[in-house]
C-alpha cells in the first residue's frame, strides 16, 4: 500500500504557475502508476495527468502543453507543474495511485485546492 499527501495548492492569478507535490510513504511511487485528478465544485472528477511505471506520461487535452507530471524516486514524490493557469483550472487536485493497469486508481491523497483568479 501507499499513503500520499498533496501540497502546493493555493491562489494564483491567470497566467501564473504552481507546482503540486504528492509525497508518498510505503512503497516507492515507481512501483505504481501515478496520476493527478481534479474536481471542481458541481462537476465530476476529471483526469489530469498520469505517470506510468514505464516512465511514460499522458495528459488530458485540456492541460496538454501547460502541465507536466514528473517523479523523483529519491524523494518518493510525484509532481505536477502547472503553467499558464486559467480560471477553469480551479479545482481540488488529488494524487492517485494504482497497483497495475488492471486496477482502478484505488489509493488517494486528501487533495489540495488550486484557485486561479482572472
Amino acid at each position: 500500500q501507499v499513503q500520499m499527501v498533496e501540497s502546493g495548492g493555493g491562489l494564483v492569478q491567470a497566467g501564473g504557475s504552481l507546482r503540486l507535490s504528492c509525497a508518498a510513504s510505503g512503497r516507492t511511487v515507481s512501483t505504481y502508476d501515478m496520476a493527478w485528478f481534479r474536481q471542481a465544485p458541481g462537476k465530476e472528477r476529471e483526469f489530469v495527468a498520469a505517470l506510468r511505471r514505464s516512465g511514460s506520461s499522458t495528459y488530458s487535452d485540456s492541460v496538454k502543453g501547460r502541465f507536466t507530471i514528473s517523479g523523483d524516486n529519491a524523494k518518493n514524490t510525484v509532481y505536477l507543474q502547472m503553467n499558464s493557469l486559467k480560471p477553469e483550472d480551479t479545482a481540488v487536485y488529488s494524487c492517485a495511485a494504482r497497483d497495475n493497469m488492471f486496477t482502478k486508481y484505488n489509493y488517494w491523497g486528501q487533495g489540495t485546492q488550486v484557485t486561479v483568479s482572472s
